[in-house]
């Protein structure tokens, strides 16, 4: 059993935002072999005072209302939420917590602030966000998120934290679910899960073919928390990072930046397989 805490930043049900958190949290749920510790809120998709009480709505439509909320940090450098206690309590009564974070870095900086040990206490962080080239999707560029709304958080996970697997943008263009395949898996499984995915996530299919002109969506966040519950069905590959501010301010992580910084050892996984992939996503959102 993985013990498991979400920091996130999730807006699914929101109309005009993402809906990869909320989708990435229903996996989760799915697993029988997670153990959900926690999810914690930050700013992020939108401001917390949207993320929070839409993250609170969607555990209570969903039936997990056991499963604790903690609102966290709402801008850079505000250490006002409680989410960063909940995280360094968390990680020290419980033996290999595994940290997955989707949304910006400022909680686990907040957490560190309160306990420099924190990290090391953790058995994995991993990360959705950064770009190591343009992100293109179909012709138009798409600027970085998670990493560059709080560019200082970001550097003091990276360079604090331990067996660190950040999933970028990049990989992230492996996971398209196109809306046909969508509501035909989902549509012919009459359950209440399968039911509230596709209530919930109509007008996202719409918001990408209007911005991008695309059938689909990029199920970012997802691919994250597949690689966090089953690193088997990805490619590794270590790459060595040194921290730039005014990159990670962009979203990107360069090899060989800045070298008055010290290296990080990272792991960028890929997709290995694409269809087991999806497979396995399905499964686990219909439970």
């Amino acid at each position: 059993m993985k013990k498991v805490i979400f920091d996130c930043d999730n807006t699914m049900g929101v109309k005009g935002y993402d809906v990869d958190d909320g989708l990435a949290l229903l996996y989760l749920i799915g697993k029988p072999d997670i153990e959900l510790l926690g999810v914690t809120t930050v700013f992020g998709n939108s401001d917390i005072g949207t993320v929070h009480p839409n993250t609170v709505r969607m555990m209570q439509e969903i039936g997990m209302e056991d499963i604790p909320e903690v609102k966290g940090c709402g801008a850079p450098n505000d250490e006002r939420g409680r989410a960063a206690e909940f995280i360094v309590d968390a990680v020290s009564s419980n033996d290999g917590v595994s940290v997955l974070a989707t949304g910006s870095l400022s909680n686990l900086r907040a957490a560190y602030l309160l306990d420099e040990e924190v990290f090391d206490k953790v058995e994995e962080i991993v990360l959705m966000g950064g770009l190591v080239e343009p992100l293109i999707i179909n012709g138009r560029e798409l600027n970085e998120l998670n990493f560059s709304c709080d560019p200082l958080a970001t550097e003091c996970v990276l360079k604090n934290g331990r067996n660190v697997s950040i999933i970028t943008g990049n990989a992230c263009l492996d996971a398209f679910f196109s809306e046909e395949s969508f509501n035909e898996r989902l549509g012919r499984i009459d359950t209440p899960r399968a039911k509230y995915i596709l209530g919930t996530c109509g007008y996202w299919f719409k918001d990408n073919m209007r911005a991008f002109g695309i059938p689909g969506f990029y199920n970012w966040d997802v691919v994250a928390a597949v690689r966090l519950a089953e690193p088997g069905l990805f490619r590794e590959s270590e790459h060595v990072f040194r921290p730039d501010l005014d990159q990670l301010g962009r979203g990107f992580l360069i090899e060989g930046a800045d070298t008055r910084s010290p290296a990080c050892s990272i792991s960028l996984p890929r997709i290995d397989d694409i269809a087991a992939f999806t497979d396995e996503v399905y499964r686990a959102w219909l439970g």
